[in-house]
C-alpha cells in the first residue's frame, strides 16, 4: 500500500478502498454502514476523544464517497450545480474563531503601536498588556503588523486562508461553510484543513458499475501521472488499469495536443478583436473566470480542455463508449456535469480514487507489465505543468505560421490569476494571452494528487514529456481524422468563424 503524506489523506483512502471493495463485491448497499467499524473497530479511538465521534465522521465521508451529498450542504448548494467539494460539519469545530489574538508575547511597550494603529479603536490597553474589544475588531491586521514583538497571531482558518475565491465562510454554528456561487472546486481546502473536515465528492460507485456491466469504459489518464510514482512507469498504470477492465487508456496529452492547435488558430484568428484570451485547459481558473469576472467570460477560449477534446475524439470514433477521466484535479468532476460538456467525459476521478480501486481490486501497479505509451507530443504532456500550456500554444502558433505576436502571462495559481484579472478588468493589462492555472505549479499541484512535491513533479513530467518520439504537434494530430469533432464551446460565433480555426 502506497505511503500517504498525511493521516487524513489515509483515512480518506481507507475509506475510498471500503468503498470500491464492497462495490466490487456486489455488497455496498447492504454494508456501507459497516464502514465505519471497519475502519475504527474496538472501543479506542485513533485521533478524536472517542470512537462514536470518529465513526460519525466516517460515515459522512462514506456517503460522499458513494456519491451522496451531504444535507447541509445542499443548505449552501446553487440550482443547477452538482456541489463537489463538501464539509463534513462533524469534523468542523477545531478552529479558533477570533482571527486576531493577543499573546503572551506581548510586553507592554510604551510604544502603543497597536492601539495608535488600529482604525476602530479596538485595541486598550489593560493591565499594561494590549487587549482586543472583538465586537469592534474589522480584523485588518494593521495592529499585527506593527508590533515590534510580533506578540500578536493571526489565526485565520487554514481552509478560509486557503480559498482564493473567497468561497469560503462560517455559518450560524461556527462551521466552515462553501458559497458555491463562488466556489471553483480547485480543491485546495481539502489539502488545508488539518482535521480532514472538507473532502470532494467521489464517483467511483459509478465508474465501477459501468465496468462491472460490460461497457466499454476507456480511462483518459492525464499527463501529471507521470509524476506520481517513484517505482512505478506510466506503462505498468496502463496495464493495471486494462487489468481492472478498463478498454483502453489514452493519454489525455493527446487532447492537450488538440487543444493547443485550436487554441493557436483561434488565437491568432481573434486577438485583435478581443485584445486578450485567457486558456480554458483548466475547469477551476475557467469556473473563477465566469462566477468573480463574469465581464471577461468572453475572453476565455473556446477551445474546449483536453479532457474534453480527447473525450469528443474517442466517441467519434466509438458511439458506445464511456470516458473516465483519471488526474490530479477535483475541478474536473464539476467540469463533467457543465452543461456543454455532460455526456461528452462521463465521469472524473483523481489519482488518490485510482489508487484505492485498483488495491481493492488486488491490482499491484509493480508487478505490471511496462507497456509503451505514446498517444501524444512533447508539448501536450507538459500541460500539466505551470508554463505547459503556453509553450505548446507558442509552438502550434509557430508551426501554422500564423502572423501573430504572443505576448503572454503565466498565472502560477489563483492568486495570481486574480491579480492579472484585476488587472484586465482595468484595461491596463499589456499581454494579450493568459495561461491560467487555478494550483500552484499546475495540474501537479492538484488537490487529488498522491505526490505533493511539486518540484519533484515537475522534474517527472518533463522527462516523462522529454521522453515522447513525436516533436511536432502538427505532424502527430495530423495522424489523427479529426474532421468531424467540434473542438470549441459555443461561443455564440456564426459558423464561419468557427470554420476559420480550422482552416487557419
Amino acid at each position: 500500500m502506497f505511503k500517504f503524506n498525511t493521516d487524513v489523506q489515509m483515512l480518506k483512502y481507507e475509506v475510498l478502498y471500503n468503498v470500491a471493495k464492497l462495490t466490487l463485491e456486489d455488497r455496498l448497499e447492504d454494508e456501507y454502514d459497516e464502514i465505519p467499524y471497519e475502519i475504527i473497530p474496538g472501543t479506542k479511538p485513533r485521533f478524536r476523544c472517542c470512537v462514536y465521534k470518529e465513526r460519525a465522521i466516517i460515515e459522512q465521508r462514506t456517503k460522499v464517497a458513494m456519491g451522496k451529498n451531504l444535507k447541509r450542504t445542499m443548505k449552501h448548494a446553487v440550482d443547477g450545480e452538482e456541489p463537489i467539494i463538501q464539509v463534513l460539519d462533524i469534523a468542523c469545530e477545531e478552529c479558533p474563531i477570533k482571527r486576531y489574538r493577543v499573546t503572551e508575547a506581548c510586553r507592554g511597550c510604551i510604544t502603543h503601536r497597536c492601539t495608535e494603529v488600529c482604525p476602530k479603536g479596538a485595541i486598550t490597553i489593560i493591565n499594561k498588556k494590549a487587549n482586543i474589544d472583538y465586537d469592534k475588531c474589522i480584523e485588518c491586521g494593521r495592529c499585527k503588523d506593527v508590533c515590534p514583538y510580533n506578540a500578536i497571531s493571526d489565526n485565520l482558518r487554514p481552509c478560509i486562508r486557503s480559498c482564493s475565491a473567497k468561497a469560503i465562510t462560517m455559518d450560524e454554528e461556527l462551521k466552515a461553510a462553501i458559497n458555491y456561487e463562488k466556489c471553483t472546486s480547485c480543491g485546495a481546502c481539502t489539502l488545508a484543513c488539518p482535521f480532514g473536515a472538507i473532502t470532494d465528492k467521489s464517483y467511483i460507485v459509478d465508474i465501477i458499475r459501468a465496468i462491472k456491466s460490460g461497457k466499454k469504459v476507456y480511462a483518459l489518464v492525464a499527463p501529471a501521472i507521470a509524476s506520481q510514482f517513484k517505482d512505478v512507469t506510466v506503462g505498468q498504470i496502463k496495464s493495471a488499469l486494462k487489468e481492472f477492465g478498463f478498454v483502453d487508456v489514452i493519454e489525455v496529452a493527446l487532447g492537450a495536443d488538440f487543444v493547443a492547435m485550436e487554441e493557436a488558430k483561434e488565437f491568432s484568428h481573434k486577438i485583435k478583436d478581443i485584445k486578450v484570451m485567457t486558456s480554458s485547459c483548466c475547469p477551476a481558473f475557467v469556473a473563477h473566470i465566469k462566477k468573480s469576472y463574469p465581464e471577461l467570460s468572453q475572453n476565455i477560449s473556446t477551445t474546449v480542455s483536453p479532457m474534453t477534446a480527447i473525450s469528443k475524439y474517442i466517441k467519434k470514433n466509438d458511439p458506445m463508449a464511456v470516458t473516465v477521466f483519471i488526474g490530479p484535479c477535483t475541478a474536473k468532476k464539476s467540469e463533467v456535469m457543465r452543461d456543454d460538456v455532460k455526456g461528452i467525459t462521463d465521469f472524473a476521478m483523481t489519482f488518490e480514487e485510482m489508487v484505492a480501486v485498483l488495491d481493492a481490486a488486488k491490482i499491484d501497479m509493480k508487478e505490471q507489465q511496462d507497456v509503451e505509451v505514446d498517444d501524444a507530443t512533447l508539448f501536450g504532456r507538459k500541460f500539466a505543468r505551470s508554463g505547459g500550456v503556453l509553450e505548446a500554444v507558442v509552438e502550434a502558433v509557430k508551426e501554422i505560421g500564423a502572423d501573430v505576436e504572443v505576448n503572454p502571462v503565466i498565472c502560477n495559481g489563483l492568486d495570481e490569476c486574480n491579480k492579472t484579472l484585476k488587472i484586465m478588468k482595468a484595461g491596463k493589462l499589456p499581454n494579450n494571452f493568459i495561461e491560467g492555472m487555478a494550483c500552484i505549479g499546475g495540474c501537479i499541484g492538484g488537490a487529488g494528487v498522491i505526490n505533493n512535491n511539486v518540484n519533484q513533479a515537475k522534474l517527472a513530467v518533463n522527462k516523462f514529456g522529454d521522453s515522447s518520439y513525436h516533436k511536432n504537434i502538427k505532424d502527430r494530430i495530423s495522424q489523427f481524422d479529426t474532421d468531424d469533432v467540434e473542438f470549441h464551446v459555443d461561443s455564440g460565433e456564426d459558423e464561419s468563424s468557427e470554420t476559420s480555426f480550422k482552416e487557419a
